[in-house]
C-alpha cells in the first residue's frame, strides 16, 4: 500500500535501516543527559542550517508534535495580544487553543481562495504575535514567500510565528521573514509521527526573556536554556531526533528539493485541470499549496475514487471536516517516489473509462 496520505504520510524507504542502525548505535537506549546526546542534538542542528537553510542565529528546538507548538507560543511568548490569520480548519484549531490560554487572541479570517495583502491589515499592538499558517493542510492553500516578506516589513516590531507543518523540508522557506516556525516531521520530512521541531530566532529568544514564563515543562525560556547545553527540558523522542538527523544527512538540500516539489506539483495541477471528474478544489492557482493537493467531486464520485484506489494499492487522504465527503487530498512530500506518483495518476486516469 503507497500512502498518499498528507500526515502521517510515506516514509523514506531508508526508515528501517535506520533504526537497525539505532539499536546498533545504542540510541534506543541513549540517556538524554549524555555527552552523546548533546552530540546528537548538535549535529542535527548543524544539518538543519547546512540542509534547510536555517539562520546560524535561530535555536533548534524539539517537541512532541505541532499541536504543542501551538501551545508553547501561547502560554511563552504572547505578550498582550496575537492575532490568527487563517482560511481552513488547523489554523483555526491554533486559533482556538490559544484563546483557551489567552482570551487576548484574535481571529482574522479570510477565504480559500484569496490572497491576502498584508498592507490591508494594521495592528494597534506593534508588538503583538502574528500567526499564520503558512500550509493549510485541510484545504490545500499557501502563503507564499513575498506574503511572509510583507508582514515582516510591515511589522518589524511583532513577534511572526508561522505553522508550516505539512510544507518544510518540502518547499524553501526563507526563515529571516519570521520568528517562530513549527513542524510535525510526519510529513515532508517522511518520518514516523512523535516528534515536531520549532525553528526560533534570537527576537523569539529575547521575547521569552522578557516574559519569563516558566510554569511548565515546555515553558519556551526554560527549553532554550537547555538547549544551550544541547538537552531538552524533559526525556524526548531520542529515536525520532535521530531518523531526522540521518534524513537530513542523505537529504540533497532544500533547493533541489524544492525545484522537484514544485516540479511535480504542477504535473499533479496539469492532470487535475484536465480530468473530467476530479477537479482541484482551489480555483485560484496563486494560493495553492504545493505539498498537499484536494481535488473535488460529486460525494458518491469521492467514495469510489477511495474505495477502488485503497483496493489498488494507493491510500488517498480523506476530506477534512466540512469538505470531508467532497473531496480527498494527495499528498506530494519529497519521500513519494516518481514511479508511485505516475502509478496513481494512471489509475486515476483509467477511472474515466
Amino acid at each position: 500500500m503507497v500512502s498518499f496520505y498528507p500526515g502521517p504520510a510515506r516514509i523514506y524507504d531508508e526508515i528501517p535501516t535506520y533504526v537497525k542502525d539505532a539499536a546498533k548505535e545504542g540510541v534506543l537506549s541513549m540517556n538524554h543527559r549524555s555527552p552523546e546526546f548533546e552530540a546528537l542534538a548538535k549535529k542535527t542542528a548543524t544539518l538543519f542550517r547546512k540542509k534547510l537553510g536555517v539562520p546560524a542565529n535561530y535555536k533548534v528546538l524539539y517537541t512532541s508534535s505541532a499541536t504543542e507548538c501551538w501551545e508553547i507560543i501561547a502560554q511563552s511568548l504572547i505578550t498582550d495580544k496575537s492575532y490568527h490569520f487563517f482560511n481552513g480548519a488547523f489554523g483555526k484549531k491554533w486559533f482556538e487553543y490559544t484563546l483557551a490560554i489567552n482570551k487576548n487572541a484574535e481571529a482574522l479570517l479570510f477565504s480559500r481562495e484569496e490572497k491576502i495583502e498584508p498592507a490591508d491589515f494594521s495592528f494597534p499592538y506593534p508588538q503583538a504575535t502574528i500567526c499564520l499558517t503558512q500550509n493549510e493542510t485541510s484545504n490545500g492553500t499557501q502563503l507564499d514567500a513575498g506574503i511572509l516578506k510583507k508582514f515582516r516589513k510591515l511589522n518589524p516590531a511583532a513577534l511572526i510565528a508561522v505553522d508550516a507543518t505539512s510544507s518544510m523540508a518540502g518547499i524553501q522557506l526563507d526563515f529571516k521573514q519570521a520568528d517562530v516556525w513549527f513542524a510535525s516531521v510526519q510529513k515532508c520530512f517522511g518520518l514516523p509521527a512523535g516528534l515536531a521541531v520549532m525553528i526560533c530566532s534570537p527576537r523569539a529568544v529575547e521575547r521569552a526573556k522578557i516574559i519569563q514564563e516558566k510554569l511548565h515543562y515546555n515553558s519556551f525560556a526554560n527549553m532554550v536554556s537547555m538547549m544551550e547545553k544541547w538537552q531538552t527540558t524533559h526525556t524526548p523522542n531520542v529515536m525520532g531526533i535521530y531518523l531526522l538527523m540521518r534524513v537530513l544527512e542523505k537529504s540533497d538540500g532544500i533547493a533541489t528539493i524544492h525545484q522537484q516539489t514544485v516540479e511535480r506539483f504542477r504535473k499533479w495541477e496539469a492532470f487535475a485541470e484536465s480530468n473530467d471528474r476530479l477537479k482541484p478544489l482551489v480555483e485560484n492557482r496563486q494560493v495553492r499549496s504545493y505539498t498537499v493537493l484536494p481535488l473535488k467531486a460529486e460525494t458518491s464520485v469521492i467514495s469510489t475514487v477511495k474505495n477502488k484506489a485503497k483496493k489498488a494499492g494507493f491510500l488517498l487522504g480523506e476530506g477534512y471536516g466540512e469538505l470531508k465527503t467532497s473531496t480527498f487530498r494527495i499528498a506530494n512530500f519529497p519521500a513519494l517516489r516518481d514511479r508511485e506518483v505516475k502509478a496513481l495518476m494512471t489509475f486515476l486516469k483509467s477511472l474515466k473509462k
